[in-house]
């Protein structure tokens, strides 16, 4: 994000108000510029002073407090924000929104902006299901508002159930997602398919065989592609890593059901980055039993798996087909066979050799090889900021195709 973004946070009275603090930081920490609205229910639970501290910027509370008389406090501040944020947003509060009550702070400056909102709700499991809090949250979504559902677990009440305030790394997320959103309107809706991470096959109950991959390069990708608005479908080797804010992760152990996840979804694909590092061979011979230790060598007969990405190449109709090859030597030349052979748009290489490249680590130096003939450089540098330049190069690639 080029310009800094203006995030109103308005705070309403629940118990959750204390992670509403630590979101704020957050949001600072990330480069957005925050102001604070709080409702008097909220200052029960924390003062404006920690608000003000962590925002670095007054806390509005008061309807009737000017401050700048040259200004009316509640018009100037709905007008500043690119985005509401109300967390968290209590049964009382969505109410009042939903029948255009104004009665303090943070309700006359919902009444009046006309920047996006967003709600966090939080409260008790009943309240949350009850017909008239629906009644409202339904009112404000055809208003256009959006809701970012709570967590279920235990509930400051001892309830168990659905009521908890979203974590403010979720909240924070949402708000990333938001902008760049709006600032990749070609991503809108668009079908992404993406693998990541090695894969297991197995020899017996207790050994198998597998890669360095660590699924970093693919979850990175997933996580931008996400964020700009596309529908995401994450077929993943075991790895230990997050699932991405907004992605949906499909979990695989072997190459087989690799193949079997992704050619299932592939006819509806728009786009498919197969960044995965799948196995070429597995053992031919598999055990039900532990292998016991014998006198002398053991040998494990392996046969060739099925070439996902060949497979795709051969099955594709309209969508755009991104491979990855990680070399040690001749990347290049690798790099073309591989547009030809597996008859893909781009192919995404890096050495495994480099340092600072490859397998596990968090940065990357990866070159992009296009169908063309054009050839893309992306330096050494983080693989989420990778992930960006290789989805930037898959939409040109495939917004040229729809031509």
């Amino acid at each position: 994000m080029e310009k800094t973004k203006n995030v109103l946070l308005c705070v309403t009275g629940g118990i959750a108000v204390f992670k509403a603090a630590a979101l704020t930081s957050k949001l600072i920490q990330n480069g957005f510029s925050v102001k604070v609205a709080m409702t008097e229910s909220a200052m029960e639970f924390v003062t404006p002073l920690t608000f003000q501290a962590l925002s670095r910027d007054r806390v509005y509370t008061n309807t009737f407090e000017e401050q700048d008389p040259s200004k009316i406090a509640h018009v100037d501040v709905a007008d500043w924000a690119d985005l509401v944020l109300i967390a968290p947003a209590t049964a009382n509060v969505i109410g009042k929104v939903a029948n255009g009550i104004a009665d303090d702070m943070v309700t006359t400056i919902l009444l009046k902006t006309t920047a996006p909102v967003m709600l966090a709700p939080a409260m008790n499991v009943h309240m949350y299901d009850h017909p008239a809090v629906r009644n409202n949250m339904e009112t404000l979504r055809s208003f256009g508002y959006t809701f970012i559902e709570p967590n279920e677990g235990y509930l400051a009440c001892g309830y168990e159930g659905k009521g908890r305030m979203a974590e403010p790394e979720d909240l924070l997320e949402m708000v990333k997602h938001h902008f760049i959103k709006a600032e990749n309107p070609d991503w809108q809706g668009k079908k992404i398919l993406i693998t990541a991470g090695p894969t297991r096959e197995t020899v017996d109950p207790v050994r198998f065989f597998t890669n360095r991959s660590s699924g970093k390069m693919g979850f990175a990708i997933a996580a931008e592609a996400a964020a700009r608005g596309a529908d995401v479908t994450l077929v993943s080797g075991p790895v230990s890593l997050d699932t991405p804010h907004g992605v949906n992760r499909i979990s695989v152990e072997s190459a087989e059901e690799m193949f079997q996840a992704v050619t299932s979804r592939f006819p509806d694909a728009d786009i498919v980055i197969k960044a995965a590092a799948v196995a070429d061979y597995r053992p031919k011979l598999t055990y039900d039993k532990k292998l016991k230790k014998k006198e002398g060598n053991l040998n494990v007969e392996m046969e060739r798996t099925k070439d996902i990405l060949k497979t795709l190449g051969e099955q594709r109709v309209h969508q755009t087909l991104i491979g990855f090859a990680a070399e040690s030597d001749d990347i290049e030349t690798y790099a073309k066979k591989k547009i030809e052979t597996k008859r893909v748009d781009m192919i995404a290489a890096n050495s495994i050799t480099a340092p600072g490249s490859g397998f596990q680590g968090d940065t990357n130096e990866l070159t992009l090889f296009k169908r063309n003939g054009e050839v893309i450089h992306i330096p050494m540098t983080a693989k989420t900021e990778a992930a960006k330049k290789i989805l930037d190069e898959a939409m040109v690639i495939h917004s040229e195709e729809k031509r």
